[in-house]
């Protein structure tokens, strides 16, 4: 079971740093793209960090094994 748990947090952390540089890049070329998506880019890396902080809490109660 904490195979799979420490796979979704492998998984969580790799869609937040997917989401982080697609904001970076919005945010770089700027314009309407920065002014259509970069919250929405912002509000789902907050989202993707805490799914990937609970995550890690509960490999971390499951304990190894």
């Amino acid at each position: 079971m904490s195979t799979f748990v420490g796979f979704l947090v492998v998984v969580a952390l790799l869609l937040t740093l997917g989401v982080l540089f697609s904001g970076l890049i919005v945010m770089a070329r700027g314009g309407e793209a920065n002014r259509k998506y970069g919250n929405k880019l912002m509000r789902w890396r907050i989202i993707l960090q805490g799914v990937a902080l609970a995550m890690l809490a509960l490999a971390f109660m499951l304990g190894p094994g």
